[in-house]
Parts: C-alpha cells; sequence; structure tokens
C-alpha cells in the first residue's frame, strides 16, 4: 500500500513539473525581427532614395544653363552668390549667422526667410536638419547657395508636421551672412550685455535728475 501511494505521488510530481515547464515555455517571448523583413526595409528604403535622386536629377536637367555639384554627403548644389577671396568656411565650435528658406521641387515656397527668421547656429553642436547642418559647413561668408536635399537628410519620412510631407526632397536657399568662433561670440555678447546696462543707468540718472522734489512742487 506504501507503495501504491509513493507510486501515484511521484507521478502528481511528474505530471505537475511537466505542467509547470509546459506553462513557463508558452511564456517566452516571440522576437518579431527577421531577416526577411530587414531586407524588405532596406529595398524600401534604397527604391525610396533613387527616386528622389532622378526627381533631383529631373530638376537639373531642367536647368542646363546651372552648374550644380555633388557633395559626397549626398546632396547636390549651386551657388547664387559665390564669395572666390575667402577661404575659411564654418566648423565646429564657430558660431553661424544666416537666413534660409525652403522649396519643393517644383519650385514652390514653403517656407520663406520672413517665417524661418534670421538663424544664430552654433555649428555641430545644436539639432538641425542634417543636410543643412553640412552644407553650412562647405559655405564662405556672403556666399548664397541652393541645396538640393533627398528626404533622407531632410525631413525624413514624417516631415516636420506642418508644411513638409513625409519622404519630401528640398530645395534649401542659405545666405551665410557670418560666423565667428564662439569664444568671440561670447565676449561680444558680454559686452553689449555690459553696454546695455550702462545705458540703463545713465537713463535712471536722467530721470531722476529731471523728476521733480516735493519742494520744488510746493514753489509752484
Amino acid at each position: 500500500m506504501k507503495v501504491i501511494r509513493i507510486i501515484v505521488v511521484c507521478c502528481l510530481f511528474c505530471i505537475s513539473f511537466s505542467a509547470c515547464k509546459q506553462h513557463q515555455d508558452a511564456r517566452r517571448p516571440v522576437s518579431r525581427a527577421s531577416g526577411v523583413f530587414m531586407k524588405k526595409s532596406v529595398e524600401r528604403n534604397k527604391k525610396l532614395i533613387a527616386t528622389e535622386e532622378d526627381r533631383i536629377a529631373a530638376v537639373m536637367k531642367k536647368n542646363p544653363n546651372i552648374s550644380y555639384f555633388a557633395s559626397t554627403k549626398g546632396y547636390w548644389y549651386t551657388y547664387e552668390t559665390r564669395n572666390t577671396s575667402d577661404t575659411l568656411t564654418p566648423k565646429k565650435g564657430d558660431v553661424a549667422f544666416f537666413n534660409y528658406e525652403l522649396k519643393d521641387l517644383d519650385g514652390n515656397i514653403i517656407y520663406t526667410e520672413v517665417e524661418l527668421r534670421s538663424q544664430v547656429y552654433r555649428v555641430d553642436k545644436q539639432e538641425i536638419m542634417t543636410g543643412l547642418r553640412e552644407g553650412i559647413k562647405l559655405m564662405r561668408k556672403n556666399e548664397r547657395v541652393s541645396f538640393l536635399f533627398p528626404s533622407h537628410i531632410a525631413y525624413g519620412y514624417h516631415g516636420d508636421n506642418k508644411k513638409i510631407g513625409p519622404n519630401q526632397p528640398l530645395i534649401c536657399t542659405v545666405t551665410l551672412n557670418d560666423f565667428k568662433p564662439e569664444a568671440v561670440y561670447r565676449k561680444e555678447l558680454e559686452q553689449n550685455s555690459s553696454l546695455n546696462l550702462d545705458s540703463i543707468k545713465k537713463r535712471k540718472k536722467v530721470i531722476l535728475k529731471t523728476k521733480p522734489t516735493a519742494q520744488d512742487t510746493l514753489q509752484q
């Protein structure tokens, strides 16, 4: 009898252990990523880039009198105003001052320079459109350059959630007004701040001098 009980207990234990094991196996996470999915995604991106580059090529073909240059960063550009007397270009650690406007590949304005306003940009230290970040670094002071950016170095698959749609190539026309080392820019800001404080103090003194006293009021 005891032997039978021991056998029954052992059987129940084995059944319970097997059930637990099966339950645990069922709860293991299943990875959805696969080589096939990644391969298809890469192929889609390649086709998208190729299509956009064909559209950009068509824009350049329509303007045979304009000289376009190909960048190693994956965009094209042309000079509207060129500075051949200077050799310096903005680099990391500089502050660039520029204006720009954005158009679609048909030349329709998306954002004007007035809408985008004058920009103060710390080179390679602030988040801006990838193409614009790279393009500014090849410009000289007082140059105006039109860049043709594929969407993957513009606003990508999401656009800007306003006027720029998903996967939209752009024409970005930039005027680089000036650039200088960040240390120089900071010093100028400090000097301007000091001058403004001095000016405020002088105005306060003038107001205090011209403000009538109680004695002046009685005499009047």
